[in-house]
């Protein structure tokens, strides 16, 4: 084959198409995989023959396809996720607090709090110390909890030290609202200590 005719080097007239032009090479890149001096004549011919359109094309004789002019634009841009119409409407920094929790986020806290709650409850016999020793296993778990998910121990601490402290206040003020807790059977001091770990298990399972 001569060494000035590209298109006979890849056996391709010199009306071909791109397509013609780009399958026989390929075709023969996999013929002579072995055969580096041949794999780079066959490189440098089709080279020759895609400058050979380019300076075609600048004079206005053939019109050179889309995908050897503008090949940036067959590579297509990764797919954004759009965002869920929640995400859409909350502002960026309750996006930042707030987690989406897996079901074992949910329920192992939740089963932690519902025990220490019973326990609140029914058990009476201890009286405040009771109540005293489950909050401060509540508290535990709740720093536990928070510290798992993104292993910052000190906002573990302060979220849950605040929850605790909202959670105390917020049932003595409902508690002072209704002295009268007989048709939940539940005492005042109680139902501060259930209502806290309502608020420690929403802080454990929903905040990051």
């Amino acid at each position: 084959m001569s060494d000035q005719n590209p298109y006979e080097k890849l056996g391709v007239s010199e009306d071909a198409s791109f397509d013609e032009i780009q399958d026989a090479r390929n075709r023969l890149l996999e013929q002579y995989s072995g055969d580096t001096k041949r794999l780079e004549m066959i490189n440098a011919a089709y080279d020759a023959i895609l400058m050979d359109r380019l300076r075609m094309r600048q004079e206005g004789k053939i019109k050179v396809p889309e995908r050897i002019r503008f090949p940036e634009r067959l590579v297509q841009a990764p797919a954004k996720e759009s965002p869920t119409k929640s995400e859409q409407l909350s502002p960026a920094w309750l996006q930042r607090i707030i987690d989406k929790p897996t079901r074992p986020d949910v329920l192992l806290p939740g089963a932690w709090y519902l025990g220490l709650s019973a326990i609140s409850v029914f058990y009476q016999a201890g009286g405040d110390q009771v109540l005293q020793l489950a909050l401060v296993l509540g508290v535990g778990i709740g720093i536990y909890f928070l510290n798992r998910k993104e292993g910052k121990f000190g906002r573990a601490v302060l979220l849950t030290l605040l929850g605790l402290t909202v959670g105390l206040i917020t049932g003595g003020l409902v508690a002072g609202l209704l002295p009268q807790m007989t048709f939940i059977s539940m005492m005042p001091n109680q139902f501060s200590t259930v209502l806290t770990f309502i608020l420690l298990w929403l802080i454990s399972s929903f905040l990051r």
